[in-house]
């Protein structure tokens, strides 16, 4: 089958933030290997080393770890920012002991370009609640750590500089976390949009495969009672008869809103069609729920076959229905990819807990609930009529 668009969309935040995290990483591993490299050939004095190696060790194991998520592509840790800004404050605050007198008087120190990288991923990194006060306490122990070093030289100027850099930084990373989030709210619109339209063609196909069977049947009776075969009334006529008009009337009481049913199992193999990069294999049972209820498992099982393309780091996914005690309809979304833990789920994967949990646990007699380990995640759906 083949299908025009797809249902999957990748959170425009989620993209912001690991290319954002990849050149800042890239551009601080850069930076770190150069301030390496200037501080060992400017250790003269009255450059003290049992100051500066034990720092620039610390430094050097920081710019490992940003070279780390630079090559695999990773979000940075806020832990590892965290790091950075202590060993950044050390660093400015022990100048005198670091930095040779002429590099001060020039301006040019290597400790005042680790400065510029600590502001701009404190600000990639973290809100402006918290970037701006971070940012304004690396400037200022920079300042402190120049005049300690030397009481004549100029800190208004360099203050100035990181005060633009901070200011610049927090700005850009404010437009573009609120372009993403717009755009993140359309795209999940247009899901949703999609899926309603799925949910009525089906709805429409199976009301007008229930009116071609209706109208088939009733003109067999029809085309009995002209061609003589009943030439008075029997109970099979009237029996036949009754079936026709009971089938009519159920037909014309059947809902033509969010309630009226659909084939789950037809809506679920459609939207497993449409995840691009992923092969997904459906076992579904044959089952008519209401459309409103059909919608959300839509919507939750695209949100779980999103996921497993864009971060399991496998291709295949299985898709499996059940009927359990009671009418109880079980939907399981299945992948052997590396799994997540949920309590450290990022705050903008919003996907799993809106339009996963919350929304199926809102549904009457509904709910959902996702196991994962190393070996793989397993999200499960489930409804009770």
């Amino acid at each position: 089958m083949s299908h025009p668009r797809s249902t999957r969309y990748d959170s425009a935040t989620r993209q912001l933030e690991k290319a954002t995290a990849r050149t800042a990483a890239g551009a601080r591993s850069a930076v770190g290997a150069v301030a390496v490299v200037a501080a060992s050939f400017g250790a003269v004095p009255p450059v003290s080393l049992s100051w500066l190696v034990p720092l620039l060790a610390l430094h050097l194991a920081l710019t490992a770890g940003y070279a780390r998520v630079w090559w695999r592509t990773e979000l940075v840790p806020r832990r590892l920012v965290a790091a950075d800004v202590a060993v950044t404050l050390a660093l400015c605050l022990a100048q005198r002991f670091l930095v040779a007198e002429e590099s001060l008087a020039s301006g040019a120190s290597w400790v005042s370009g680790l400065v510029t990288m600590t502001i701009i991923l404190a600000g990639i990194s973290w809100r402006p609640a918290l970037a701006v006060p971070v940012g304004l306490a690396v400037a200022g122990a920079f300042a402190a750590g120049v005049r300690l070093a030397s009481a004549a030289q100029d800190v208004v100027v360099p203050t100035g500089i990181h005060l633009v850099q901070l200011l610049a930084i927090v700005m850009l990373m404010t437009l573009l976390r609120r372009s993403s989030a717009e755009t993140d709210a359309f795209l999940e619109r247009s899901v949703r949009a999609e899926i309603a339209l799925m949910v009525e063609r089906l709805r429409r196909e199976d009301q007008l495969k229930q009116v071609g069977s209706i109208h088939e049947t009733a003109l067999h009776t029809l085309g009995m009672v002209g061609l003589g075969t009943y030439d008075r009334p029997t109970p099979t006529l009237a029996a036949q008869v009754r079936t026709d008009l009971a089938a009519l009337e159920k037909l014309r009481d059947t809902p033509g809103g969010d309630t009226a049913p659909i084939a789950l199992d037809a809506l679920l193999d459609e939207v497993a069609g449409r995840i691009d990069g992923l092969d997904v294999r459906t076992s579904l049972v044959a089952e008519t729920v209401p459309g409103d209820v059909a919608e959300r498992f839509a919507r939750a099982v695209t949100e779980a076959l999103a996921n497993v393309a864009l971060h399991a780091g496998v291709h295949e996914a299985e898709v499996v229905s059940t009927r359990r005690g009671g009418g109880e309809i079980v939907v399981e979304v299945a992948d052997s990819g590396r799994g997540f833990d949920q309590d450290r789920l990022p705050p903008d994967r919003f996907g799993v807990r809106g339009s996963i949990l919350d929304m199926m646990r809102s549904l009457p007699n509904g709910g959902a609930r996702i196991s994962s380990s190393a070996q793989g995640t397993r999200v499960s759906l489930w409804w009770r009529p």
